[in-house]
């Protein structure tokens, strides 16, 4: 029996589509907003998340591992908060607090989902590790 070219083609295709298929989020309500693999590899946009991160320095506050310095530990607090009272908290700081405003930081603004989903998987415990790298 011969296989085609098209078919053959086809069938070596499956496994890299399968791979871009996991390494992507799902659109479904009340999916995970993140998709992780391994514990530590994660979708394009949960890794620009993780970026936004490093990037603001949020660890400052909230400790290199999410779990809390001077700021409380995230990985407690997202097991709670929603996600509108956390775009809320980012971007108007809380009173009293020394939690600042990033409403004027661009950076944060425009990768807020991102952030979200990277904290949320470290929340959830999806993500096992502080320091995350593309899923492949």
């Amino acid at each position: 029996m011969k296989i085609s070219k098209t078919l053959c083609s086809l069938l070596l295709a499956v496994p890299a589509i399968a791979a871009v298929a996991q390494a992507t989020p799902s659109a479904k309500p009340g999916a995970a907003p993140y998709t992780v693999v391994d514990g530590y590899k994660v979708d394009a946009n949960t890794l620009q998340g993780f970026k936004t991160w490093r990037s603001a320095a949020c660890d400052r506050c909230h400790g290199a591992n999410q779990e809390g310095l001077v700021g409380p530990s995230l990985i407690t607090s997202l097991k709670t908060l929603s996600k509108d009272e956390f775009v809320k908290t980012v971007t108007s700081g809380r009173p009293n607090t020394q939690m600042v405003a990033f409403s004027g930081n661009a950076e944060v603004m425009k990768n807020l989902d991102n952030l979200y989903a990277y904290l949320k998987g470290r929340s959830d415990g999806a993500i096992t590790k502080a320091r995350v790298e593309a899923a492949q």
